[in-house]
């Protein structure tokens, strides 16, 4: 038998070097995940907080659950939404439109305008600046949407059956190709 000191120490030493593992392995998850380096405050895919609410713009109309929201050290916050598909040459349109609205959402929920949002994909993330040209292009496109159900039945605007098969609305389209 050891004596006490010993026993003592060798299970510190034992604590410390499982504290130092765990603390390695969060960081590189972290790293893998693309987040930003900054506090999470909000997330819909319910690994670390429980959102269930929604962002809301009642003026716009438009409300959405982005996947994260970082907190940046200057008090700037980023979303950040994932896709579970590897990465195009360039981020999709819809993505980036998606990705605008969560930015409006931020700025309209928090008071705080993102400089920009991240779309990270399988294997590879995208910066993209939120101007206030993107910002336009997003309202000219909301304005558009709502004009659109005004007028009674949307054309489907793809021939992509893969698309449709993961469609939320596919049960009651007419137009499905799935």
């Amino acid at each position: 038998m050891g004596s006490p000191v010993l026993i003592t120490f060798t299970i510190g030493l034992l604590l410390a070097t499982v504290a130092v593992a765990l603390w390695s392995r969060g960081r590189q998850i972290r790293e893998e995940s693309g987040l930003p380096t900054g506090n999470i405050i909000y997330t819909d895919t319910g690994a670390w907080i429980e959102n269930s609410e929604p962002l809301f713009a009642p003026d716009l109309r438009l409300t959405g659950k982005p996947d994260y929201l970082i907190e940046m050290t200057n008090g700037s916050i980023v979303p950040v939404e994932v896709k579970s598909g590897k990465a195009p040459r360039e981020p999709w349109e819809g993505h980036v439109f998606q990705l605008a609205a969560y930015c409006l959402l931020v700025e309209d929920h928090y008071g705080v305008r993102p400089a920009y949002g991240i779309i990270q994909y399988q294997d590879q993330a995208f910066e993209v600046d939120y101007t206030a040209e993107l910002e336009d292009d997003l309202l000219d496109l909301l304005a558009e949407m709502r004009e659109s159900r005004v007028e009674g039945e949307l054309e489907r605007d793809h021939e992509d059956w893969q698309r449709c098969q993961h469609c939320g609305v596919r049960k009651h389209c007419y137009q499905r190709l799935a």
